[in-house]
């Protein structure tokens, strides 16, 4: 065959090779489907409406400044029983004229270490004088107003005041400050806000949760049905089981 000829073949192979298109590269793996939560996990709002929501961590009115990574929607989720036991503790608060609000519900790991690395950047102190004004931030660790795992990741913890009807209640301290004035019992609140505490962890306690003493707020429930889990599916309706 001469140059000539073998040339032209190759071209007119080339050409066949062509008519089906540009060629593309083979598909790759495809992305990690997002964790969705397990049979047992309910929207606050579905058990009782009447329990208002002001999830903090969805916005910028929080101690980090800024929306928390994994809180897709303004929303309270938690686990069957954990939801079934604040609509109780609501019956309870609405029996003395008094409503319920949660900052918090269930929170995804990703939130978590969003968290821990905020903590660890001591140049941002941007919300230190409304959020740890007497405290310094490397000793937010050792002090127990941030680390990991969290039990808010096993989806029965709420972060929770009481409501009038208004708005939150005087509790001494806000929400999420980082204070020894935060301890339930801490001295030196006033006599209502201290009234109003004993008030939220009557209400909480009697329906099964536990109050750690460090914040006015937090609660846990004691036969929570995940003890040892901590996911991390996003804080969306989405992300719900089927039903």
């Amino acid at each position: 065959m001469t140059r000539l000829r073998m040339a032209a073949a190759v071209l007119a192979l080339t050409a066949v090779a062509g008519c089906g298109g540009p060629s593309r590269p083979p598909p790759g793996p495809s992305a990690s489907p997002e964790p969705r939560a397990p049979a047992g996990f309910v929207a606050l709002d579905e058990v009782d409406p009447t329990i208002r929501q002001e999830i903090r961590y969805h916005g910028a009115d929080n101690f980090v400044g800024r929306p928390i990574a994994g809180y897709r929607e303004p929303l309270c989720l938690l686990t069957r029983p954990a939801a079934d036991a604040l609509r109780r503790a609501r019956s309870l608060a609405r029996a003395d004229g008094r409503g319920l609000r949660v900052y918090d519900c269930y929170r995804p790991r990703r939130a978590v270490d969003d968290f821990v690395a905020w903590g660890r950047d001591l140049t941002d102190q941007r919300t230190k004088p409304a959020y740890y004004p007497r405290v310094d931030k490397a000793a937010l660790f050792d002090e127990g107003y941030l680390g990991a795992p969290s039990a808010h990741s096993r989806g029965s913890t709420v972060d929770i005041t009481l409501d009038d009807g208004a708005g939150p209640v005087d509790m001494g301290t806000p929400f999420d400050r980082f204070d020894p004035l935060s301890h339930t019992t801490a001295a030196g609140v006033s006599a209502p806000a201290l009234t109003n505490r004993l008030l939220l962890r009557r209400y909480l306690t009697s329906v099964g949760f536990v109050n750690y003493d460090r914040e006015w707020w937090h609660y846990r429930l004691a036969d929570e049905p995940f003890p040892a889990t901590y996911f991390d599916f996003p804080v969306a309706r989405s992300a719900l089981p089927e039903k």
